[in-house]
């Protein structure tokens, strides 16, 4: 256990409670596998914006029709880039804590966020492991309605489902996880 992670999250742990496992989600850019898809579109989307932004400046076109591509070339750059960075900082700033009673989340950029998972009520686990691995842990069933196999993930912020994301060694994890509920 990483002494750094036991300090964020310790005054999260009840007095009758020991952690057991702490971690950190990979840090850094990451790519994902709806990128396939996602890169080419948002390369799209912004290139057009960008296009009908500049075409409405040069053309003479009243001005109002180049303001009107500005929110959209904002999205376009926030879909090429700073989804990869928000996505990064919000890794940067996560942390993962598993207690013999429950699993504790702790995220946020500019505000803390603390979720608390009872490890005998979860019913759903499933794990995906990568060569190396690494992988993730996610807890209650996925949306089917969502957009793709990662659900909303691609976007910085939106997870569906509660998860223990990009941590190494995910099946020894999933592992003390299936017996803790085991020993209740």
């Amino acid at each position: 256990m990483d002494y750094n992670i036991s300090t964020e999250l310790q005054q999260y742990v009840d007095s009758n409670e020991k952690l057991v496992w702490t971690g950190r989600p990979r840090t850094g850019i990451v790519f994902r596998s709806a990128d396939i898809f996602l890169i080419p579109f948002s390369l799209f989307f912004c290139g057009f914006a960008i296009f009908w932004f500049t075409t409405a400046l040069t053309s003479g076109a009243p001005f109002i029709f180049a303001m009107f591509g500005i929110p959209f070339v904002v999205i376009g750059i926030i879909m090429v880039f700073g989804r990869f960075i928000i996505d990064a900082k919000q890794r940067e700033n996560t942390y993962y804590g598993l207690t013999n009673d429950r699993i504790i989340i702790k995220s946020g950029i500019y505000t803390k966020s603390i979720k608390s998972l009872n490890i005998k009520t979860l019913s759903d686990i499933q794990y995906v492991e990568k060569n190396d691995g690494s992988g993730t842990i996610n807890f209650g069933q996925k949306n089917p309605i969502m957009i793709s196999s990662n659900g909303m993930n691609w976007w910085p912020g939106v997870n569906e489902t509660p998860s223990l994301d990009l941590i190494q060694d995910v099946r020894k994890v999933y592992n003390k996880i299936v017996e803790i509920q085991k020993s209740k």
